[in-house]
């Protein structure tokens, strides 16, 4: 027998690996002679550069940057054993690190995602995967470009220095030649799971403008601005990319990626299961164990879990998933190529206690255990 186990976070608790380890320590009890294998697991949001490194290899490298208000801040960003970095958006721009008073996307920038990619860059590296999840900025990723070399003018000729989510209406002319000579030779595998476009009523500002701080006259700015930009570009460079399915994703970083990094958009699931070799190793496989801290409706809108199981079924393998807590429309993952789900919670924890990283792996071992006993007696 072979089974694979690929598990998103158990978020708050278990990282990916530790999720697996679990599962795993389950399924050689019951299965001695089985061939295990654990992969890491993630969707390109907040953690895909921790659930990669622990399960690929490699160190952690830590750059000072701008943070989306504009402090100096430590972000963190992984670096493997094949020479690729893995950049999470939000260790540099994140929502997160700003409080919720101060949030506001007028005053944001994603000039410290640009440093990371300078940083990594400077050191050699080549090839890059990024997560777009959780960016507290809405400035069509100039900020990240102007971090990059790129210089901006506004209709006078002027330069526009740090540019934030307000400065970018006033642009109205880009200058790429002092940008980072080696950007040419960089890939970037890009992690985007919305499809929101650049700009318009499913665009950057509009959908997610409130969520990150902005008031209704702001959203209409910015993505006035938005538009405007993307029309400079298509006028000045011929590059028509303000409808592309994820340019809205991250404040428009996704849009700066497709149009002038040449990045490439892709379910984040999809490149962490590229980067993990996750199809080869379902080869042959019998069963597929995934997870993650909660299945609901939500869970079949491109989450991992649901978007690996898709990956075992045509690999042929059955699919089982765990998870901490289930809540409503959980079963329609069961139509999603999830063949059973499994909560763990048990009634001796309450939610604090189940959140600690000793009784998560413990439950979620003995719940592994179980199933795998009931396959073993019918198999």
């Amino acid at each position: 027998m072979k089974i694979v186990i690929a598990s998103d976070s158990f978020k708050g608790s278990l990282s990916s690996i530790e999720a697996g380890t679990a599962v795993k320590n389950a399924a050689e009890k019951i299965f001695g002679d089985a061939e295990i294998i654990v992969s890491p697991l993630a969707d390109g949001g907040e953690g895909t550069a921790e659930a990669l490194l622990e399960g690929l290899g490699g160190k952690i490298i830590s750059c000072t940057v701008n943070g989306p208000m504009g402090d100096k801040i430590e972000a963190q960003y992984a670096l493997t054993d094949d020479n690729t970095a893995i950049i999470d958006v939000a260790a540099a721009a994140g929502l997160t690190l700003v409080n919720e008073q101060d949030r506001n996307p007028l005053e944001a920038s994603s000039y410290g995602v640009g440093q990371m990619i300078d940083n990594a860059i400077r050191r050699g590296v080549r090839k890059y995967i990024i997560g777009l999840g959780g960016s507290a900025t809405i400035d069509g990723g100039i900020g990240m470009l102007e971090a990059l070399g790129l210089k901006f003018y506004n209709r006078f000729g002027d330069r526009i220095k740090n540019i934030k989510g307000k400065d970018v209406a006033d642009i109205k002319h880009i200058d790429f030649s002092e940008g980072n000579r080696y950007i040419p030779e960089c890939k970037f595998s890009v992690a985007c799971d919305v499809e929101n476009v650049l700009c318009g009523p499913e665009g950057a500002a509009e959908v997610f403008g409130a969520q990150k701080g902005a008031d209704e006259k702001a959203i209409k700015l910015l993505d006035t601005a938005l538009s405007d930009l993307a029309d400079t570009v298509k006028m000045n460079f011929h590059k028509d990319t303000k409808n592309v399915k994820g340019a809205g994703a991250a404040g428009g970083l996704g849009w700066a990626f497709v149009t002038f990094l040449g990045g490439e958009l892709k379910k984040g699931t999809e490149i962490v299961a590229e980067a993990t070799q996750l199809r080869e190793k379902l080869d042959g496989a019998d069963i597929f164990v995934t997870g993650e801290g909660r299945i609901d409706s939500q869970s079949v809108m491109g989450k991992a879990p649901v978007s690996a199981a898709k990956i075992a079924k045509q690999a042929g393998a059955a699919t089982i998933a765990f998870c901490a807590v289930t809540g409503k429309g959980a079963e329609t993952v069961n139509e999603a190529d999830i063949d059973a789900f499994f909560p763990i919670l048990r009634g001796f924890c309450d939610k604090e206690q189940m959140m600690q990283k000793e009784n998560a792996a413990q439950a979620l071992e003995q719940s592994a255990e179980q199933v795998f006993r009931a396959i073993n007696a019918v198999k």
